[in-house]
């Protein structure tokens, strides 16, 4: 009974998966995400690209572990590999042919790698004439930056390209500017040197980051998809939410936010799990505008969800100089009320359209399941609970690293045990090596970039001056202040990775926020989240276009629909300024526990607004004129009501919480009147 049970299941599932098969995926990613763009060899050239990666990693992990490297030579040396790698995987444009490589990018790839290896080489006598460097220091730094943007426009995109460009013309041409912007002007040798061989330029914190734990996040990332953790995530998500009003869509926001906070990129995380989850979404009823855009959604918010988030996590405790799990604990009430936000506008739109959950007896039991593949989530574990002792972020991954090898050669023990093939060996942990060197290229290169744009701020006090000029324009005013610096990171962010994407947005506009007495953390998660979530804002929206092309929607239609679904992301930052308390700074339990319960109640009734449904439809009241009863449209009226009384509960104030409860609790209750009513009349 129980096989027909599971087989039916089975064939159920079957019937709901995507029939697009794995090319497919991968062809929609590279066309859509810059980082999966790469060359796949097929000849002796993929023994090359083998070998480099495997040495690497081989590389970075003996780095770590020895503690034996010079940081600025683990740094160059780390930035020798990537450009070697850039230019022997990345063709130079999307069209590119993608089973050849070109003499011209192996001899671009030697030149950038021999750049960075001239400071290896040469690093006592570089020290030692520090502020004297000589022509070829010179010539060698401005052809490793040239390099290094050209590697940048193949693989990360033109925005930070752009921005990075304009920061070193600026160092230039600072005396013929005006206003705040004015300054002496720096020379081609203080600008390169500046860049290229100080701690404050493409070396920085974000390399060093780079080097270090967040090249270990990735390896445990790689590891991680190895082990089959996404569809695990999904089966247990399936579990759990499938048999709600609207499953799968509800599947797709728990099972993205799982994902997300593992992956660097909402594009890739939106195909990845996207492919599983759309197309279930619409075979239940959602319209593809609406499938695409759950989807687009909840795995941009994967980028702000703890403990990882993208790795953006350990740029910005690097950056604040506080410990992770501080960061981290920060992040989580804002992650809980993105996620509750659009877990209930899904919600809504399913009961507007009286959808029903999948079949409860077709999907996978939770228990039986977690007894059986419980041993996935042991590595996320591991790494949380170590983050949680104190230990360092170093610490922690490699702890995870350790636990998800032994984990696979468990399994593949067990595999071998009842005679099947082993599901993990030799070939898989080359393939994991291969995986993790091509997935930090994008990552180095953006933090990079963001290197030369921290480096020019140093050199020329840009920062403070861009701070004053925003505090200038808003006339000193924090809610004006607050929207330009929104307006300026969404711009900032729109197609950035991640690392990247945090790093320029926190250099560029955090300090405005901070100068008017805010609390650091604050000002950093506000430009963060803002620069995130234009992957789902138009008119670039890349992760609401890759849920489109899943969905075979409208690529502005979803993005806009994307927007809605994603509105906590616009109201939850300045919530977190203006009460830091939701970010645990100074916050009793109790407090906290307020500012939940009443932000959820609020997104609750921006959601009812946003769709038009809350426990009836929106839009009709009752009038007993002429001695009957009727009903009459006023859906403009009843919407902004709702609006309102989540606005209200929102804003982190005791009055406003009062107030927006109560005429909340009372359309509540019209509505409910309203319902009963309904269906007496509908009776009759």
């Amino acid at each position: 009974m129980a096989n027909d049970k599971n087989k039916n299941s089975n064939d159920y599932i079957e019937q709901i998966l995507p029939t697009s098969n794995e090319e497919e995926m991968k062809r929609m990613m590279k066309e859509l995400d810059r980082e999966q763009s790469y060359r796949e060899h097929k000849c002796w050239r993929q023994y090359i690209t083998v070998f480099i990666s495997v040495i690497f990693v081989i590389f970075q992990l003996y780095a770590t572990l020895s503690g034996a490297i010079t940081a600025q030579v683990l740094r160059a040396t780390h930035l020798a590999f990537v450009q070697l790698l850039a230019f022997l995987l990345f063709p130079p444009t999307k069209n590119s042919p993608r089973n050849t490589l070109p003499w011209y990018d192996i001899v671009l790839g030697l030149i950038g790698a021999a750049c960075w290896l001239y400071i290896v080489v040469n690093f006592d006598s570089l020290v030692r004439r520090s502020g004297n460097n000589t022509p070829l220091d010179v010539a060698v730094g401005i052809v490793g930056i040239l390099v290094l943007f050209e590697s940048c426009r193949r693989i990360v995109g033109l925005p930070i390209m752009i921005i990075a460009g304009s920061f070193i013309v600026f160092a230039f041409a600072g005396k013929y500017l005006p206003g705040f912007l004015h300054h002496r002007g720096y020379s081609l040798q203080r600008v390169v040197c500046h860049l290229f061989y100080n701690t404050e330029g493409i070396m920085g914190t974000p390399i060093g980051a780079c080097s270090t734990f967040i090249f270990l996040f990735i390896l445990f990332g790689a590891l991680l998809e190895k082990t089959g953790i996404g569809h695990f995530f999904i089966d247990v998500c399936n579990a759990l939410a499938g048999g709600a009003s609207g499953g799968p869509a509800k599947v797709a926001v728990l099972s993205s936010a799982l994902l997300g906070t593992v992956s660097g990129s909402s594009v890739s995380n939106t195909v990845g799990s996207g492919s599983f989850t759309i197309p279930m979404m619409k075979k239940l009823g959602y319209k593809g505008e609406f499938a695409g855009a759950v989807e687009a959604a909840a795995s941009t918010g994967g980028q702000i969800m703890p403990p990882i988030m993208g790795a953006a996590a350990f740029l910005m405790a690097e950056s604040l100089g506080l410990p992770y799990i501080t960061i981290v604990k920060a992040a989580i009430v804002p992650a809980i009320l993105y996620f509750t936000g659009i877990f209930i506008t899904v919600h809504l739109e399913a009961k507007k359209l009286g959808l029903k959950g999948l079949p409860k007896e077709q999907l996978p039991r939770f228990m039986p399941l977690l007894l059986k593949k419980g041993y996935m989530i042991l590595p996320l574990v591991v790494i949380i609970y170590f983050l949680c002792a104190g230990k360092t972020a170093v610490f922690a991954a490699l702890m995870g690293i350790i636990a998800c090898v032994l984990v696979g050669f468990g399994v593949s023990v067990s595999d071998l045990a009842h005679g099947r093939k082993p599901s993990f060996g030799g070939k898989d942990i080359v393939e994991i090596m291969c995986t993790a060197a091509r997935n930090i290229i994008s990552v180095a290169i953006a933090c990079g970039m963001a290197g030369i744009i921290i480096g020019i701020v140093t050199l020329t006090g840009l920062g403070l001056r861009l701070g004053n000029g925003l505090v200038m324009l808003a006339h000193g005013k924090l809610l004006l202040t607050l929207v330009f610096t929104m307006v300026a990171s969404i711009i900032l962010g729109m197609g950035a990775p991640t690392t990247a994407n945090y790093l320029i947005t926190s250099t560029i506009t955090a300090g405005a926020i901070i100068s008017l007495g805010i609390e650091p953390l604050a000002a950093h998660m506000f430009a963060f989240y803002f620069g995130i979530i234009a992957d789902v804002t138009p008119p670039v929206a890349l992760a609401a276009i890759a849920g489109a092309a899943i969905a075979k929607a409208k690529p502005m239609k979803t993005a806009i629909n994307a927007t809605k679904l994603a509105i906590g992301a616009f109201i939850i930052p300045y919530m977190f300024v203006y009460n830091s308390k939701m970010l645990m700074i100074n916050a009793s339990a109790l407090s906290v526990v307020m500012i939940i319960v009443t932000a959820i109640l609020g997104m609750f009734g921006i959601s009812v607004a946003l769709e038009g449904y809350g426990f009836n439809n929106t839009g009709f009241f009752y009038n007993s004129r002429k001695g009957k009863t009727t009903i009459i449209a006023f859906d403009a009226l009843e919407r902004i009501l709702f609006a309102v009384a989540g606005l209200l509960c929102v804003i982190p104030e005791a009055k406003t919480d009062i107030i927006g409860v109560s005429l909340l609790a009372a359309l509540i209750a019209y509505q409910l009147i309203l319902k009963k009513v309904r269906g007496a009349k509908a009776t009759v």
